[in-house]
């Protein structure tokens, strides 16, 4: 009897291990084919993200032509029905040439603050000095009631500097990107074009005029509307578009600034946690909040050369509250990260590509293209893809002849620039 028991016994162990061991092997075929969905879905989405160098030209020659049919419209500050281009002509009619001396005042709007600055310039042996600024924020109730209008608010604000006793007149109201291009030309005759690559994105660059008065016009280009067939859209940026408040519009800027490249890479880790459980069982509900992810915070995760991805584990628990992440799935994470970046980068490169095959410097003549901008400034990788793709595109013959580099000065500098460039009276202390 006591046989029997101590072989049932051992039966029973035996059918117990084998059912544990049955499950373990479930559990481990299920992730094994979750791991395998998600290297899928991120595979595909690298495919449709892809941005060869063949692909690159196409979307450059398509905004060529664009800003070509922008400026034969009948009316070159409105979009023609064959261009996503606004291309506006600036009243800017002169830009600095690197002799100005003098001190200046500028003024630039970001958002709901007015930043305020002054320097000295000294001409090519001192170029600025003496910089100053301040930023006030603007009262609620004027930006409800806001006259917001270029011609509007620069009558008032000529009004109110008269009405101040002051000697100094606001002579334009310009994109800061056009800001840009003045203080590159300030410091390099041969700067043709700038682009602000912020939250926000535009480029701006100068094309020659038949004005008697002014040798060249200077054009905010409004490139976040550009569009092309060429461009690499996937699903994801399909759904971003759909749910924003400007859905078909905007979808150059959708792919290339900071205020959309977290999003696209919350997307796609969505699906990811979805579909194959990457996070764990339960999608966690931060996850599900649009626009969670900011791109500095996208960026700090890319960035991460820790051994085991410490920061990308840090930012996920801290922004979605996934707090027992993966190293693998920690991994993938950077993975998304780099897709979306790089694609965005280099189509950025692209346009830059664009406007100085428009100019037709590419082959002759040497152009310095200057960025300003936080995702270019802050961002190393994304900087990096840039510039590599430039050099992809212009190959060794010719990757020589532009030259890319960061704006000059800081954000909000360029007004002085052109305070600078629109003086009659070059030593004059007192001028806007």
């Amino acid at each position: 009897m006591r046989n029997q028991v101590v072989v049932g016994v051992a039966v029973g162990t035996t059918v117990v291990a084998v059912a544990i061991g049955a499950l373990i092997w479930r559990w481990k075929l299920m992730k094994e084919q979750q791991l395998k969905h998600a290297r899928n879905i991120i595979r595909k989405f690298a495919r449709e993200c892809a941005t060869p160098v063949a692909k690159l030209w196409q979307v450059a020659d398509d905004l060529v032509s664009q800003m070509k049919a922008s400026l034969d419209s009948p009316s070159s500050n409105e979009t023609s029905s064959s261009s996503t281009l606004n291309m506006i002509i600036s009243n800017v009619t002169a830009l600095p040439n690197g002799d100005e001396e003098g001190f200046f005042y500028g003024v630039n709007v970001h958002g709901t603050n007015v930043l305020i600055l002054c320097a000295r310039l000294g001409g090519k042996n001192k170029p600025i000095c003496d910089l100053q600024r301040e930023e006030i924020p603007i009262p609620p109730h004027v930006l409800a009631g806001s006259s917001m209008v270029r011609k509007g608010l620069m009558k008032d604000l000529n009004q109110a500097l008269k009405n101040l006793g002051t000697k100094m007149h606001i002579f334009a109201l310009v994109d800061e990107t056009i800001g840009g291009l003045a203080g590159g030309r300030y410091y390099n005759r041969d700067s043709v074009a700038a682009i602000t690559l912020a939250m926000r994105t535009n480029a701006a660059y100068t094309e020659p005029s038949e004005d008697p008065y002014s040798t060249e016009m200077v054009i905010s280009m409004e490139w976040g509307n550009f569009r092309s067939p060429h461009l690499p859209l996937t699903s994801f940026d399909t759904r971003l578009d759909s749910e924003s408040t400007n859905p078909g519009s905007g979808i150059f800027e959708k792919l290339i600034s900071g205020m959309y490249l977290g999003e696209i890479a919350r997307l796609v880790l969505l699906k990811l946690a979805q579909e194959t459980g990457l996070f764990g069982s339960k999608v966690p509900p931060n996850l599900m909040t649009a626009y969670a992810l900011s791109s500095p915070d996208m960026a700090a995760m890319h960035q991460d050369t820790s051994e085991d991805r410490e920061i990308v584990g840090e930012m996920l628990n801290d922004i979605f509250g996934i707090d027992n992440s993966s190293l693998l799935a920690r991994e993938l994470v950077a993975e998304v990260c780099d897709i979306v970046t790089e694609r965005g980068a280099r189509l950025a490169g692209a346009g830059i590509i664009g406007i100085i095959k428009k100019l037709d410097r590419i082959e002759n003549r040497k152009s310095v293209v200057t960025v300003e901008g936080g995702l270019y400034e802050h961002y190393r990788i994304f900087r990096n893809y840039l510039h590599s793709s430039v050099w992809q595109m212009l190959g060794k013959d010719f990757s020589d002849n532009v030259i890319v580099e960061h704006s000059h000065g800081g954000t909000g500098t360029g007004a002085l620039f052109l305070a600078a460039a629109h003086t009659h009276k070059p030593l004059s202390s007192d001028s806007l």
